[in-house]
C-alpha cells in the first residue's frame, strides 16, 4: 500500500467521523413531537417510580426499573450541551469533497435534517 493510498484512506476516516459527528449533533438537538419534557417533569416522574416500586410486582417492578434508567439518561442529556456551531463549520469545510466522493446528493443531505444555509455555505446545490 503506498504512502498516497494510506494517506486517502485517513482522510476518508477522519471526514467520515466529521459528518457522522454532525449528523449525530443534529439528531440530538432535533425538536421532538408533543409536549417538551422539563427537569422537573423527569424528576417528579422520578419520586413516583421510586414510591410505587417497593410495593410492586415483579414485572411492574422491571419496567418501572427500565423507565427509571430511562429517565435518568433523558436527565443526563439535558445537561449535557451540544455545541452544534463547532461541528457544523468542521462539516462545512469537508461536506462537498465527500458528499461527490460518497456520492451523496443535496436532496439526501436534506432529508437527513441537514439545514439549506448549511448545504449552501459547504459549496452543495441542487445541481451538484
Amino acid at each position: 500500500m503506498t504512502d498516497n493510498h494510506k494517506a486517502a484512506l485517513a482522510k476518508g476516516r477522519a471526514d467520515g467521523r466529521v459528518v457522522r459527528d454532525y449528523l449525530e449533533a443534529l439528531r440530538m438537538t432535533k425538536p421532538k413531537r408533543g409536549r417538551k419534557r422539563t427537569a422537573e417533569s423527569i424528576k417528579t416522574r422520578l419520586a413516583a417510580i421510586d414510591a410505587s416500586i417497593e410495593s410492586a410486582d415483579a414485572l411492574t417492578e422491571l419496567k418501572l426499573v427500565q423507565e427509571r434508567r430511562d429517565l435518568n439518561d433523558e436527565l443526563d442529556m439535558m445537561n449535557t450541551a451540544v455545541d452544534v456551531a463547532d461541528v457544523e463549520s468542521a462539516f462545512v469545510e469537508i461536506a462537498a469533497d465527500y458528499g461527490k466522493r460518497q456520492g451523496i446528493s443535496h436532496a439526501a443531505w436534506r432529508e437527513v435534517g441537514v439545514d439549506a444555509a448549511v448545504l449552501k455555505r459547504a459549496g452543495i446545490t441542487r445541481s451538484s
